[in-house]
């Protein structure tokens, strides 16, 4: 292993969630779903999003967590309203423990502020007929099922030598140090589904290609993985996807720039490098 190995390993365990960290989350996320099911006929609660993906990075930001409601008790009326109605009903359930909770079009948010582990996104779900479930989105409701989003992140981890999820970390470390230009950061899993093949190269190389691709094709549509809900960049426009492609294209001069460092012999320079993306996330060894 050389320097550049040990800095990248460094790099793969301080993306990883903590004990303690875990620990919390999972704590508060059960006090959620209970507090919740002691309220409302529930048919189901399960966590989702990155963090159940085992692809949220440090320092861990939101828990997402699904609320499947019984469509034959007594909150089953909410699915004929809107989904901002459903998420308001959810909000005030939450507020009887968490007075700060506030809500948007998709879910009810309960954060702890001052935290690491800060906020817990919740989502009042419905059954949805032929598979997954409906969700808020403002005035109306939209398909998605997070367990085939899921299943697709742990069958191409496994296809790359468990390399993949780490990877997924990485680049949103990246994405996250830069300002998080590329939202919502599930579109980087997405795209990496398709870009990322096997056999899994070096992390550095890998970077590096994805990144390129990424130049290329963020202008793109990118459906949900799942063939249910509207494309992942719907809501991003050509101009702000220019945007986008223009910033990955620095991060990706970057990273030949230390690729190029390293095939000289030039390893703390190439490390000082891959340092300007990642931050605080790659010390030195």
């Amino acid at each position: 292993m050389g320097y550049i190995d040990d800095a990248f390993n460094l790099l793969k365990q301080n993306l990883e969630i903590t004990d303690t960290e875990s620990d919390l989350a999972q704590t508060r996320h059960r006090l959620i779903r209970d507090h919740i099911k002691a309220e409302w006929k529930t048919v189901g609660d399960f966590l989702t999003g990155s963090y159940d993906r085992k692809t949220k990075t440090k320092k861990l930001k939101d828990v997402d967590i699904f609320i499947v409601i019984d469509r034959d008790g007594p909150q089953g009326n909410l699915a004929n309203g809107t989904g901002t109605a459903a998420v308001n009903a959810l909000c005030k359930v939450l507020k009887s423990r968490w007075p700060n909770v506030v809500g948007d079009d998709y879910v009810a948010l309960v954060e702890y502020a001052g935290e690491d582990v800060a906020s817990y996104e919740v989502a009042p779900v419905f059954p949805r007929k032929g598979g997954g479930y409906l969700m808020p989105s403002g005035s109306g409701w939209m398909a998605t099922d997070p367990n085939v989003h899921a299943e697709l992140v742990s069958a191409k981890n496994k296809e790359c030598s468990d390399k993949f999820v780490p990877f997924v970390k990485m680049v949103k470390g990246i994405n996250r140090e830069a300002g998080d230009p590329i939202s919502p950061a599930f579109l980087i899993e997405v795209m990496a589904l398709e870009l990322v093949n096997s056999p899994f190269g070096r992390y550095r190389d890998e970077i590096r290609w994805f990144l390129a691709s990424v130049v290329e094709q963020i202008t793109h549509d990118w459906p949900d993985p799942a063939g249910l809900g509207p494309d992942v960049n719907a809501s991003i426009g050509i101009a702000e996807r220019q945007r986008i492609a223009t910033v990955v294209r620095g991060w990706l001069e970057k990273c030949e720039e230390a690729i190029l460092l390293e095939n000289a012999g030039k390893d703390r320079s190439a490390v000082e490098t891959w340092k300007t993306l990642f931050g605080w996330r790659m010390p030195r060894p």
